[in-house]
């Protein structure tokens, strides 16, 4: 899960700096990530995971580092976070 969503963060955050620099922790926002780009981004994960991110995931703390990412997806999706 984690490839694939630096995967969509490469392609989709628009960041000034290489996604594989970042660990998973990174602060996206820090980054470079821009409100802009967290809504594309966003709406690249649902399609790639199908599913629809509920209101109450839709803040900054739910795309603030890759690892919260995959927590909000892993919640969508059902899959254990190992």
């Amino acid at each position: 899960m984690v490839t694939r969503i630096r995967e969509l963060l490469a392609k989709h955050g628009a960041l000034p700096v290489s996604v594989e620099t970042l660990s998973d922790t990174a602060d996206l926002y820090e980054a470079g990530l821009s409100s802009f780009a967290s809504v594309q981004l966003m709406l690249a994960l649902e399609d790639a995971f199908n599913v629809e991110f509920p209101e109450h995931l839709l803040n900054r703390k739910s795309f603030a580092s890759i690892a919260a990412i995959r927590d909000a997806v892993a919640s969508l999706t059902g899959e254990a976070v190992a």
